[in-house]
């Protein structure tokens, strides 16, 4: 609930109580998507960051921010020198305004993985400049388009049909799970009613707690059992909010990662040396290929010409056994096959043991890496940990070696081929159906697909930024207009036999993009 209208509706009021009249002294970013925004007056600083990366989107006030000496980049110089007059709600909107000395206004658009901030010039209804430049869609945005007016009455909520996601569009996924745990959904109409109205007072009391659930945390103005933070302060909240999403979850992310690297690695090794120690029994129990030689060649002379089958004493066993001969290799020649085979039988057995032993020893330093890993409480331990054992190198060298390059747009993953041989693979082993596919029309280059994401349809500023990779790793990289087909992947084949990269395709769309590479 930390970017719903409903923890707005307290955090504005708290940040107007604290910002206003403060001057703006710096605006940079140093780290993908974020955007950080320094203030100040006689006494002191205060900072508003905002993470807008659409895994993690959130925004955080700290009273100091130490900027980075590499890889920063300042922004926004319009506002240097400008004070904070207001900030201000958009009514029922995830939004809120900045309104500045100069009359300019800084829109904070806080819509989960199309998050963004926009700046308007004094006297335009239209921003000029945007924190994320792919959200193109956003030029269009004015403040008055976004705020809306709803009727809370009995009357539009009876019309409605008690549909609660309808009157008030507000909620966002923590109240509406509130309801549906108390019965909304099979409740009558004044029972409905009677929830929503709890459920608004619930939200109209200024005490916020974060939780920890399968997914990571989130911040609620619902009363909860077991939460790890509670807080009357929104501004507070939003610090340790940050700090679980941005820091301790990200943190975890990476740890678990590694835990799970080294869990497949070692179930993988007992899996192998259970095997390689089942087939070394077998190859130990089993009677040598050369003792069956050594019988065969003592009873060469009762062996008729032509034989495939002949029974002769084993005097290894003690027996008599049937001994299989293949038509048209002489019993001599058998023999010279089966010493060979005996002699491959010593050096695949010495072979199984260095690999039975190494395995043994790779097993003995993963499982001593795996708890050393579960140890590890912070990233700076984590990141020494992982430097120490070359795991990050090891890393870059795997992904180095994928027949795809990797980007994130507005948290859609896109892959693109890095050679006809890649494309092939890459549509082989790495699409699924409801993918999108995208290649320059008409004209050798790479494949690119946009994973499907489960319930999201791809926008149109994710399609268009996809069309341009495709039409930059392409031979039309240097037209200031290319055309490029796009299609789910389910409509696209390969034939048999034909050039590596080449498909067919059943259906196509068609856009015009100019070509554009990778953004840092």
């Amino acid at each position: 609930m930390h970017l719903n209208y409903h923890f707005l509706k307290f955090l504005c009021p708290a940040l107007q109580s604290k910002l206003k009249g403060f001057e703006i002294f710096t605006c940079f970013s140093q780290n993908k998507d974020e955007l950080v925004i320094g203030c100040k007056d006689s006494d002191q600083e205060y900072f508003i960051r905002a993470n807008f990366l659409p895994s993690i989107s959130c925004l955080s006030f700290p009273d100091e921010f130490k900027r980075g000496k590499k890889n920063t980049v300042s922004l926004f110089p319009e506002l240097i020198g400008q004070s904070i007059t207001k900030f201000e709600l958009i009514p029922f909107e995830r939004a809120f305004t900045i309104l500045l000395s100069s009359g300019d206004t800084l829109l904070f658009k806080l819509h989960g993985a199309r998050c963004n901030m926009l700046y308007f010039p004094s006297g335009h209804t239209t921003p000029s400049k945007l924190s994320r430049n792919e959200l193109r869609d956003d030029f269009q945005i004015t403040i008055d388009s976004l705020s809306k007016n709803l009727d809370l009455s009995f009357e539009n909520f009876e019309s409605l049909e008690g549909n609660a996601s309808k009157f008030i569009p507000t909620l966002g996924k923590v109240p509406r799970e509130w309801l549906r745990s108390k019965g909304y959904i099979e409740a009558n109409l004044e029972e409905k009613w009677a929830l929503i109205q709890t459920l608004l007072d619930m939200l109209e009391s200024p005490l916020f707690s974060i939780v920890k659930h399968l997914e990571g945390h989130y911040l609620t103005l619902l009363p909860e059992e077991n939460p790890i933070y509670t807080s009357a302060d929104p501004i507070d909240a939003c610090n340790e909010l940050f700090r679980y999403l941005v820091v301790i979850q990200a943190f975890e992310k990476e740890k678990n990662h590694w835990i799970k690297y080294f869990e497949d690695i070692n179930k993988k090794s007992k899996a192998y040396i259970q095997k390689t120690e089942e087939k070394l029994l077998t190859l130990e129990n089993d009677a040598s290929p050369a003792q069956i030689a050594d019988v065969i060649m003592a009873n060469l002379h009762q062996i008729p010409k032509g034989s495939e089958t002949i029974e002769l004493f084993n005097f290894y066993t003690q027996k008599n056994e049937n001994i299989k001969l293949k038509r048209g290799i002489s019993p001599q020649k058998t023999a010279e096959n089966l010493y060979r085979k005996s002699k491959n039988r010593k050096i695949e057995l010495d072979q199984l043991y260095q690999n039975l032993s190494d395995k043994e020893a790779l097993l003995e330093d993963v499982q001593l890496k795996l708890m050393k890993i579960k140890e590890i409480t912070n990233f700076k331990a984590l990141k020494s940990f992982l430097k120490d054992h070359n795991l990050i190198s090891q890393q870059k060298e795997k992904l180095e070696q994928s027949p795809f390059k990797r980007f994130e747009i507005e948290g859609f993953e896109v892959l693109v081929g890095k050679s006809a041989k890649s494309n092939d693979e890459m549509l082989r082993y790495f699409a699924w159906k409801e993918d999108l596919w995208l290649h320059a029309k008409d004209v050798s280059g790479s494949h690119v697909i946009v994973k499907f994401k489960s319930g999201l349809n791809f926008p149109k500023s994710v399609l268009e930024r996809a069309a341009e990779l495709a039409a930059y790793y392409s031979k039309n990289k240097n037209e200031s207009l290319a055309p490029v087909i796009y299609t789910p992947v389910k409509y696209v084949r390969k034939v048999k036999g034909s050039a590596p990269g080449a498909v067919m395709v059943d259906r196509e769309q068609v856009i015009m993009v100019s070509p554009s590479g990778p953004r840092d």
